[in-house]
């Protein structure tokens, strides 16, 4: 501006200050008729006070208005847009707002009758277990692929593996997954990477057991309860809580199944070993922010017919009446707590179960619901 006033151009000043011709102007403009030291030089917003295309005030309490008299005076008792538009024409004949228009303004003035549904935060990872929610305790999730076949007639199911936090990462594909290869599975597993503080499964006969009979510990069950790695079980028919095995199940089958042709059972146990260990060097920082895991135990050995002792977890929805399903039998929680999710906590030591209520809401609050005698039958363990 100074420039300006010394004689300069405003082309040139605009040149000499790497600036374009229309800022020069805009300053130019502002300072006119100003001492430079009283110009007020702070930046504007660029948004005009008013916006031409905006409906009136009065105009809008006029919607509003007839909103109301249509809601309490119509014989047909409509008083939408439609309604609110079709009496504006009437009343007005031209320039009268939009439906679309008079929609935006209700609900600018917030009197539409439904409520927008109000999106809750999702809970942490683990939220239903608070050490793993407090990113305290490591928990590993276990699933199985089915429905594979290699050309040629060779069935695939794949038991796959994730931890929550760290996001370690491991595949099994073979003909078929048994409750002995998903021990041997376990096992190979956890003496490589270490021993997490709970497992996590689905209700799959291979890692809970027959599901025919009562008071049934699984020999999954009980490897995980000899090595102090507490079983959980996540609810039947439940979204959410396999979410992540679920996640590195179709990472699995884009990245390594359908990505490529495998000739053999051989080959493709290959390149999902090359994909798994790919995968972990790439998320080594993340590994290395995970809960610390616990060295498996050397000399270790399994003994099946050993009575189980530690803590189980089954997480389960109540049926109408407020009572559980797990180990066979229907446990009463509570009347009031009905259709509603419950973490089953079965200590074999103590002989009891607590219930927990749990609610995606507030999952920082898990109230005790009631606690049951249960203790499990002495009998051999047969496989």
């Amino acid at each position: 501006m100074a420039a300006v006033r010394r004689g300069g151009s405003l082309r040139s000043v605009a040149r000499k200050f790497g600036v374009c011709l229309r800022t020069v102007q805009r300053w130019v403009q502002r300072a006119e008729g100003q001492r430079l030291d009283r110009v007020d030089l702070c930046d504007r917003p660029s948004i005009p006070k008013t916006i031409h295309n905006r409906t009136d005030r009065r105009m809008e309490d006029r919607v509003l208005i007839l909103r109301q008299e249509l809601r309490d005076k119509s014989a047909l008792g409509e008083y939408g847009a439609e309604a609110i538009h079709r009496e504006l024409l009437r009343q007005f004949k031209s320039r009268t707002p939009s439906p679309r228009t008079i929609n935006r303004i209700l609900d600018r003035h917030g009197v539409f009758d439904a409520r927008r549904r109000r999106r809750w935060p999702s809970p942490p990872p683990g939220w239903y277990i608070p050490a793993v929610a407090s990113h305290s305790a490591e928990l590993d999730q276990f699933d199985i692929i089915e429905g594979l076949v290699i050309r040629g007639g060779i069935r695939v199911e794949v038991l796959t593996a994730v931890s929550l936090h760290g996001g370690l990462i491991d595949a099994w594909p073979g003909e078929g997954v048994s409750a002995r290869l998903a021990r041997e599975a376990l096992i190979s597993h956890w003496r490589q990477v270490g021993l997490p503080d709970y497992a996590q499964f689905d209700n799959d006969t291979v890692f809970q057991g027959a599901h025919q009979h009562r008071d049934v510990i699984s020999s999954v069950m009980r490897l995980c309860l000899s090595l102090d790695v507490v079983p959980v079980f996540a609810p039947p028919r439940e979204t959410g809580f396999q979410a992540a095995i679920e996640s590195f199940n179709g990472r699995w089958q884009a990245k390594v199944w359908s990505r490529f042709e495998h000739e053999s059972l051989a080959a493709l146990r290959r390149q999902s070993s090359k994909y798994v260990s790919a995968y972990r060097k790439r998320i080594a920082a993340r590994l290395e922010s995970a809960p610390p895991r616990r060295s498996f135990p050397e000399g270790f050995r399994l003994d099946l017919q050993a009575r189980p002792c530690g803590r189980l977890i089954f997480l389960r929805r109540t049926d109408e009446s407020g009572k559980a399903y797990l180990l066979g039998r229907r446990f009463e929680v509570d009347r009031h707590w009905a259709h509603r999710l419950v973490r089953c906590e079965v200590n074999l030591d103590a002989q009891r179960i607590h219930f927990y209520a749990l609610r995606r809401r507030q999952p920082d609050q898990q109230p005790l619901l009631c606690d049951i005698a249960y203790e499990l039958p002495h009998r051999r363990f047969r496989l």
